[in-house]
């Protein structure tokens, strides 16, 4: 649900999403994003009930080597069903610091409660 969502969060904006899925290339973020000006942006979207951030190897490798382009980490965090969603925005260069320390040890480069500021989000990830 998280992984779709996002993608219809901008009504000012042309946005393009594309999921990825691939096996051929491990690692490889879930979303490209092509904003209005036609760069490009790679987002891995992650969900956690704990400080815990589920970066496997691969994602990590992927998400280090191409840090100097706009690749960025998503994650909701959500301890019980009862707990209001939180929403984390991190750089690529913080996946080893995520996987090795959570969440709450990295500094994010936004953090929001629901309702989560889409905009905001966006204008971080592919400024206008």
């Amino acid at each position: 649900m998280f992984r779709t969502a996002i993608a219809k969060k901008s009504k000012t904006r042309k946005l393009n999403w594309t999921r990825i899925e691939t096996w051929a290339m491990p690692g490889v973020p879930d979303v490209l994003l092509q904003d209005d000006l036609g760069n490009f942006h790679f987002i891995e979207l992650k969900h956690t009930g704990s400080n815990a951030v589920d970066l496997r190897p691969h994602q990590v490798s992927w998400l280090s080597k191409y840090s100097h382009g706009s690749v960025w980490i998503l994650i909701r965090q959500q301890r019980t069903n009862m707990d209001t969603p939180k929403l984390f925005l991190f750089k690529g260069e913080d996946a080893v610091k995520l996987k090795m320390e959570g969440l709450s040890k990295v500094t994010p480069t936004f953090q929001c409660d629901s309702p989560f500021d889409w905009d905001s989000v966006l204008d971080l990830i592919c400024p206008r």
